[in-house]
């Protein structure tokens, strides 16, 4: 068969994306052909620079157009990317192509430092990544970024105040920890508390993003009602231990998002703290909280479950000193790239499959 621009059109038609189900031409991820005799080149842009399914992608365009047009077809095969959205653009975040929730029913799951390496492995990976630490009351973002004693600049956008995000490890952050002295209570109503999520929403120059990590507090409370009611949220993460009291409060946090009023996509189940394994004895694993809880609570909910993080002593060192476990390399590093990886998956899958998110209007 002759080197065509339709004919290569026609072979890369066979390619299927794992995730979307579809081919890659009628998804549009086929663009920038060149051809120049028996040279091809060409780009494929996924959903995601997060993308783990990248090389077998590359590989079965190679083998079909083998296939279809010859071995002597000499090929220049560009992997990019372009995070998908379903967001309008709006006058509030109007840059941010996605907004994940971090959630957790329960207190001392380790929500932040999910999120926190959450951030930072997506970073890693070529997005653009903001987060917010909405633990009004309890903010830990600071000091497991290493900024606890910065300050947000302020600058003037259209006649406005902007708070500028500080930046650290490639991830933008805002928290009122970076607002207030580190040794002082935030004694505020819960009215206070979510004027202050508005500001750092409404009231911050985020610019383009690609996804904006949203850290909440525990549970079910005023600061959610919030969020959803100020943005259209593209997804919730929820974070729980394998033990039975905390999967109890994340289910709370799971039927939350799925209230009809509210109708947030479940983005998937974190199970943290799953095993502990010893740095001298690297292959043992002894489940402390419990073992397996989180995958059947995935499972009696129709989630995915995107990752478990065993309790190990170098993600308490690591967010304590302010430098991210996932900024390292190794197995703990990996498990939080194949959070990212999985995390950036649902929401392309979910952008494919389902309307955009609507602010919700909340009666209480």
């Amino acid at each position: 068969m002759e080197l065509t621009k339709e004919n290569l059109l026609k072979a890369l038609s066979e390619v299927i994306d794992p995730d979307l189900k579809k081919d890659l031409v009628s998804l549009g991820m086929i663009q920038n052909i060149h051809i120049d005799g028996n040279k091809a080149a060409f780009d494929v842009v996924l959903t995601t620079p997060a993308c783990p399914l990248k090389e077998v992608i590359k590989k079965d365009c190679e083998e079909k157009i083998r296939k279809h047009l010859g071995d002597e077809v000499k090929l220049i095969i560009n992997m990019t990317s372009n995070v998908t959205t379903k967001r309008d653009e709006g006058p509030v975040l109007p840059g941010v192509k996605n907004i994940i929730a971090i959630s957790s029913g329960k207190g001392g799951v380790g929500k932040s430092t999910v999120a926190a390496n959450l951030a930072v492995a997506l970073a890693r990976t070529g997005a653009d990544v903001g987060l917010i630490d909405a633990d009004i009351y309890g903010p830990s973002i600071p000091t497991m970024f290493n900024c606890e004693f910065e300050q947000p600049g302020i600058v003037q956008e259209d006649g406005k105040n902007k708070i500028v995000p500080i930046q650290q490890y490639g991830v933008k952050l805002i928290s009122i920890g970076f607002l207030t002295n580190s040794e002082d209570a935030v004694v505020w109503r819960g009215p206070m508390a979510s004027s202050a999520l508005r500001q750092f929403i409404s009231d911050a120059k985020w610019g383009d993003l690609d996804y904006l990590l949203i850290d909440l507090p525990p549970g079910t409370s005023d600061i959610h009602l919030t969020l959803v009611q100020a943005v259209p949220v593209t997804g919730a993460v929820v974070v729980t231990t394998p033990q039975k009291v905390a999967l109890a409060d994340a289910q709370k946090g799971i039927s939350m998002f799925k209230q009809p009023q509210i109708n947030v996509p479940i983005l998937g189940l974190v199970e943290n703290m799953a095993w502990f394994t010893p740095e001298e004895l690297p292959d043992n694993k002894y489940f402390i909280f419990g073992e397996g809880g989180g995958m059947k609570l995935a499972e009696k909910n129709e989630i995915e479950l995107l990752g478990q993080i065993p309790i190990v002593q170098s993600i308490r060192e690591s967010g304590d000193s302010g430098y991210p476990v996932a900024m390292k390399d190794g197995d703990i590093g990996d498990s939080f790239k194949k959070l990212a990886e999985n995390v950036a998956r649902q929401v392309a899958i979910r952008n494919a499959s389902i309307a955009e998110t609507k602010k919700v209007e909340v009666t209480v």
